[in-house]
């Protein structure tokens, strides 16, 4: 795909912008949590991996590398397990309560899945430059 970096570079990006937006709301509190807030800190502080693997994916996207690529792609499935387990963990019910979800949530799943999925096209260039011939010996 021609435009699989920028396209992956922007969901970085809306992925950091996307932790400060509301995740869930739970009315036996009155409160919205976030990536970066839940009531005394039960559920940790999510946001915080987000934008730190999404700054690294932006990093590895400039590399026209190959390991760079493939340590890519680790990095945004590990996002996706960690995305996985932040939305099972924010929208589960706790005491017969159900809090309510929020777009953010389904942003934040949204955009490391698409960020994974970008990761699997690889916008590099390959060279044969660095391939041997094969010459016959006299």
């Amino acid at each position: 795909m021609k435009y699989s970096k920028w396209i992956t570079i922007a969901a970085c990006v809306l992925l950091m912008l996307v932790c400060f937006l509301p995740w869930t709301y739970h009315a036996d509190v009155n409160k919205n949590f976030t990536g970066f807030f839940s009531q005394n800190d039960a559920y940790g502080r999510p946001g915080r991996y987000f934008i730190f693997f999404a700054g690294i994916c932006i990093l590895l996207l400039f590399r026209q590398k190959i390991w760079s690529q493939r340590t890519l792609l680790f990095v945004a499935g590990v996002m996706v397990a960690y995305a996985i387990k932040t939305y099972i963990l924010y929208s589960s019910c706790y005491n017969a309560y159900c809090p309510v979800k929020q777009p953010g949530i389904y942003l934040m799943l949204g955009l490391n899945i698409a960020i994974f999925t970008l990761g699997l096209f690889p916008d590099i260039r390959v060279s044969n430059d660095g391939s041997k011939q094969n010459k016959e010996i006299d």
